[in-house]
């Protein structure tokens, strides 16, 4: 009988741009959709429908007929959400492998101990993946929500205070901390929202909801443009609906 195929699903990215067919689904077949080279990295991913998958970083840009080129964040828009999520562990393993190619005690080339680990052959040092953690938090008072604009933005929207947590700090430390850095404002009833992946290459986001208690309102021009209370009939335009930020609005405005 003759031996059975493998197909395999191709996760393959050229920087944060990821390959998508024609009708925008992840390429599925026994070999890679486009020609790859001895210095493209190629690992596996895991497994989806039962069939395993790839991640690929391109190191060159390649033309690719009958595929095309879409940027991730993009892609929640046009894939399921199960196989959102597995572009986006594959973006943060091509990241984390392209920057974990020595050991940082010794500098001998790491080897893979698992999919998600490498161990040094020298030392034996092991080194997994790690996370950017960021805070997001929805401040309201009354009928209002705050509202700003980081100047990492790159559209003219608005959004929410977010920042990253520093060593020693605890995720509530840090929503206090980041709102009074940014705002001024003090605030109270702090309660968990949800998290999220962010793979922009490498974040774990995690919302909160808390109440405004008390300060007025002074930006940190060197993180932020502008902010200020909304109500819900006066919205200004805020986040696609791929973002954290957008789901603690939507619940926000759920209450209203």
């Amino acid at each position: 009988m003759p031996k059975s195929r493998t197909l395999t699903y191709w996760y393959i990215f050229y920087e944060d741009q990821l390959l998508l067919t024609e009708h925008h689904t992840i390429p599925c077949a026994e070999q890679p959709p486009c020609r790859l080279c001895d210095n493209d990295r190629n690992i596996l991913l895991t497994e989806h429908y039962g069939r395993p998958c790839r991640a690929v970083s391109l190191a060159n840009p390649q033309s690719c007929p009958e595929y095309c080129f879409i940027g991730l964040r993009e892609c929640y828009y046009l894939l399921p959400e199960a196989e959102y999520q597995l572009a986006g562990k594959a973006r943060e393993l091509l990241y984390w492998d392209a920057g974990t190619r020595y050991c940082g005690r010794c500098g001998a080339p790491l080897e893979y101990a698992s999919p998600i680990s490498k161990r040094c052959p020298s030392c034996g040092k092991t080194v997994w993946p790690q996370l950017s953690t960021a805070i997001i938090v929805a401040v309201t008072r009354g009928p209002e929500i705050l509202l700003v604009q980081s100047n990492q933005f790159k559209s003219d929207y608005m959004g929410l205070v977010a920042g990253f947590v520093e060593t020693g700090e605890s995720l509530e430390e840090c929503v206090h901390r980041e709102v009074m850095e940014e705002t001024g404002l003090t605030i109270r009833n702090l309660q968990y929202f949800q998290s999220q992946p962010w793979p922009y290459p490498c974040g774990l986001m995690v919302g909160f909801k808390a109440e405004y208690e008390s300060g007025e309102l002074r930006l940190q021009h060197s993180e932020l443009n502008k902010g200020g209370w909304f109500r819900s009939e006066n919205l200004p335009a805020i986040p696609g609906k791929v973002s954290l930020a957008r789901r603690l609005i939507d619940d926000w405005l759920a209450h209203q």
